[in-house]
């Protein structure tokens, strides 16, 4: 225990807990009015949080050096589960989306483990030199994100392929690489944007907040008046009003908006507070790894991590058009909830192995 990062440990923890917590909260009243069951969110994120607490544990025992050698099957497994949304009989199609693939004993978004599996491949690739990889790198991350942008999900390619971009970065790759990149990125985002008409109503009501209150700006506004509604110390633990549907998406993307009508602007502050502190400890954790794998490895968890929070963040204060994610640790959702503390044990098992100062 004494090589076990509790800092990390006991931020994550609290932060699953506390995320277990407003679910309940924000969903009590949806649960029942959708399934007649108060406790339908709660009771399935209980077994999630136990499914990614088991998981945090193997990895934090787990010698993360293994993963090395496993890395091209793990990203492959996660490539096949993309493909299989689309597919009849395994694939589940709801919401406008193909995100999901019902495994018989459980529902899983394949989305959510690639960005994981992606930092452990990149992470083995890139630990040693090699010239002339930004041909292979654009193909593999061309291929990833045209599945994921196929389900369709913007938010979760636009973190994967920041992930991805940092990583490479690191790798020591050169800087008029990335002067060629980042233009042919940007103008792509922005093709997608345009022509998906509800990406560009989205970006239109957030340029003009004001306009159809009943329509594309709804959402925000709604966000906004929890978050005006909470003020500093909040309206008390339960007392949320736009829990009673009022604010879409209230248990998944938008739970920080009840967390901040209810807990306020001290509250938010905490937890925000909390979120820095697991992504200090990553970057110690990858800073004090004796290898490159593992710089690599927790360097690419840390991304991932910290780039979800703070679009989650940002989209809640109307710092950036909706984006449709999760914030970490809080918000329902069982295949991110697993594997973002599956995650959090493969850092605790990098930090065990590195070096202690």
């Amino acid at each position: 225990m004494k090589r076990i990062d509790i800092i990390l440990l006991g931020a994550t923890l609290f932060l699953t807990v506390f995320g277990l917590f407003m679910i309940y909260d924000a969903s009590s009243v949806i649960a029942f009015r959708d399934f007649g069951d108060k406790y339908y969110y709660i009771r399935e994120q209980c077994i999630n949080a136990v499914l990614g607490l088991l998981a945090l544990g193997f990895f934090a025992i787990f010698d993360y050096k293994r993963l090395y050698n496993l890395s091209f099957v793990i990203l492959l497994v996660a490539i096949l589960m993309l493909i299989g949304v689309f597919l009849p009989g395994i694939g589940i199609y709801a919401l406008g989306a193909n995100r999901w693939i019902n495994l018989g004993i459980t529902v899983l978004q394949p989305a959510e483990f690639v960005k994981l599996s992606l930092a452990i491949y990149l992470a083995a690739w890139f630990s040693t030199n090699e010239n002339g990889r930004l041909p292979a790198f654009g193909l593999l991350m061309g291929f990833v994100l045209l599945l994921v942008m196929l389900q369709p999900d913007m938010g979760t390619a636009s973190i994967i392929l920041m992930e991805a971009i940092i990583l490479y970065f690191l790798s020591g790759a050169r800087l008029i690489q990335f002067a060629v990149m980042i233009p042919i990125i940007g103008l792509g985002g922005l093709i997608m944007i345009l022509i998906a008409p509800y990406r560009l109503a989205r970006l239109t009501s957030f340029f003009n907040l004001g306009s159809d209150l009943q329509g594309g700006s709804y959402h925000v506004q709604q966000i906004l008046i929890a978050l005006g509604s909470g003020g500093i110390f909040g309206v008390g633990a339960g007392n949320s009003l736009q829990k009673f549907a009022y604010l879409p998406e209230n248990v998944t993307d938008s739970i920080f908006a009840i967390i901040a009508e209810e807990f306020g602007f001290i509250g938010s502050v905490a937890l925000i507070a909390l979120f820095v502190m697991v992504l200090w400890r990553g970057f110690v954790i990858a800073s004090r790894a004796k290898d490159s794998f593992g710089r690599l490895l927790a360097a690419g968890i840390i991304c991932f991590l910290g780039i979800q929070a703070v679009i989650n963040l940002s989209a809640m204060t109307a710092l950036i058009p909706l984006t449709g994610v999760p914030l970490p640790f809080i918000s329902y959702g069982g295949s991110a909830l697993i594997v973002d503390l599956g995650a959090i044990g493969i850092l605790l098992s990098i930090s065990r192995q590195g070096k202690h100062v």
